[in-house]
């Protein structure tokens, strides 16, 4: 038998490791320092269209900022702050059409509001309250996704039940970056892959599950590659810079609404402050250098500077339009606290379609106690 000693590999694969995920280079329209790099996609915006991209993203700044406030005050539950996310949401789901199915994760209120909801319902949802989970039948969204990664599944099948219904829209669904560490992302962009179902899957990059870093949380160069296994075309995005946000996602809609199958979109963004209301501290995780260069590349900054050359933005605009959506929010959030809480019989009666015995027993033992 012969001794093969030749030194060469067969597979040179630390040359295929070396170049993995090389192939994506990140979308930009305007970069960090607000100069357009694509000038054909940025004539393709009305003066109108980029005031309103401004306004949407102070919307977001401003419910956050309010939102913050509120639950400081002890005033609300579950709250998953979105600043600096801006860029990517109001973005992404500007990009769909009010037909198209959203399905959000817990950081994805202002989406869904955006998409039909309301802001009354959002902070409903976070205080636990039932009919925050409620919504319009003609407003075409789930409610927003507590299990990470869930909703990928959910949106394949409804993205397959679009393709057997022969409709001409897509299903949208939202997760971070840790959730693409979890199987039911896969699975859910698997399943729509495999029925070349209309799924449009976003997945905001901002650096951190929790506390635990993106380069931690997997050794793929990209977080668009994961869509390679799966048959399914993706792109790498600046998440702060929203026209490159929403050209890419209307293109991702328009392809998956045509018959085309899935399409997966990793927004580059980042999560200004901690994961969540409950009180994780981002100084315990990351620095303040790490932190400042995506402060200097906050996306409302970098689309201000745009529209105030151009005269259509200015600081007075700006804060009269933040006093005005902080007034709604705190009407909002008046109408919440007028809502009636739960009482125990409601609650145990929702838990099930047709209650279970035991549930059965605790109905009757809290009827009891609530008629007095």
């Amino acid at each position: 038998m012969a001794n093969n000693d030749s030194s060469k590999p067969i597979v040179d694969f630390a040359a295929i490791k070396e170049n993995l995920g090389s192939e994506y280079k990140m979308v930009q329209v305007l970069d960090g320092s607000a100069k357009v790099v694509n000038q054909e996609v940025f004539d393709s915006f009305s003066d109108e269209q980029l005031v309103d991209f401004m306004k949407k993203m102070v919307w977001e700044r401003a419910l956050h900022e309010q939102t913050m406030s509120f639950s400081r005050q002890g005033r609300l539950g579950f709250y998953a702050p979105t600043a600096g996310e801006e860029a990517s949401e109001m973005g992404s789901v500007s990009a769909f059409e009010p037909q198209d199915f959203l399905f959000p994760a817990y950081r994805d209120l202002p989406q869904l509001i955006q998409h039909g909801g309301s802001v009354e319902k959002g902070f409903l949802w976070s205080r636990g309250h039932v009919k925050g989970n409620q919504y319009d039948p003609k407003y075409r969204a789930w409610m927003p996704q507590i299990i990470i990664g869930a909703q990928f599944v959910e949106a394949a099948g409804a993205a397959l039940g679009i393709k057997k219904n022969g409709e001409n829209n897509v299903a949208f669904v939202y997760t971070g970056d840790g959730g693409t560490s979890q199987g039911d992302t896969y699975e859910g962009l698997n399943f729509a892959g495999a029925f070349q179902a209309p799924l449009v899957a976003i997945i905001q990059n901002n650096g951190f599950a929790i506390s635990v870093p993106r380069k931690k949380q997997t050794a793929a160069t990209t977080l668009a590659q994961k869509a390679v296994a799966a048959g399914t075309p993706s792109v790498q995005v600046d998440g702060m810079d929203i026209l490159a946000v929403y050209s890419v996602a209307k293109a991702a809609r328009e392809y998956a609404a045509a018959g085309n199958g899935p399409v997966l979109i990793e927004t580059l963004t980042y999560r200004y402050g901690a994961h969540s209301s409950a009180g994780d501290d981002p100084s315990r995780y990351r620095t303040k250098e790490e932190e400042k260069p995506w402060h200097d590349n906050d996306p409302l900054i970098r689309l201000r500077k745009v529209l105030e050359d151009k005269g259509l933005w200015s600081d007075q605009q700006e804060s009269d339009y933040v006093d005005e959506c902080k007034t709604q929010f705190k009407a909002d959030l008046k109408a919440a606290d007028a809502e009636p809480k739960q009482t125990n019989v409601e609650m145990l009666k929702n838990t099930f379609e047709v209650p279970t015995p035991n549930i059965k027993a605790q109905i009757a033992e809290f009827e009891a106690k609530e008629s007095k």
